[in-house]
């Protein structure tokens, strides 16, 4: 069994080196560390909104921000339910490499229907819509690391 101040040593280490991603398990206990990523993200965003205050002179760069403003709001309205990661680890799209997709944008899934796979520490689990509906957005791709609770589909339930 780890102690904490194992566990702190751990944190220490994995924060200070360029490792992402750490797992650890023995004797039944499982441990997983990752850095937070969500920085770098943020630091993406300022990046659009340089060309529109770089280009004022154009009144049309000026309305397309407004589109965009209400592509959210059109994409909120769209559907009714998230279907959300379980756990921490590598969302599939598909059961392996040469098959196809469980779900794609515009399919009928049911309560039961498998949607895709999360694997974590070698553990492949089936996540299920657990809602009846069509499916309006794929939110991640293949391969992606996706988080707890992370929204993975949205779904038009009826």
């Amino acid at each position: 069994m780890l102690k904490l101040e194992e566990l702190k040593e751990l944190i220490t280490l994995i924060d200070q080196s360029s490792i992402d991603e750490f797992d650890y398990e023995t004797e039944g206990e499982k441990v997983s560390l990752r850095k937070n990523k969500e920085v770098v993200q943020v630091a993406a965003a300022p990046a659009p909104v340089q060309p529109a205050v770089s280009a004022p002179q154009a009144p049309a760069s000026a309305a397309q921000p407004e589109p965009a403003a209400q592509a959210p709001e059109a994409a909120a309205k769209n559907y009714d339910y998230e279907i959300t990661s379980l756990m921490v680890g590598t969302f599939y799209s598909k059961p392996n490499p040469d098959s196809d997709v469980f779900v794609s944008v515009g399919e009928r899934v049911e309560k039961d229907t498998v949607v895709c796979i999360v694997e974590a520490m070698k553990l492949f689990n089936e996540i299920t819509a657990d809602v009846s509906g069509e499916i309006v957005e794929v939110l991640v791709e293949n391969g992606e690391l996706v988080e707890y609770g992370q929204p993975l589909f949205r779904v038009k339930a009826n």
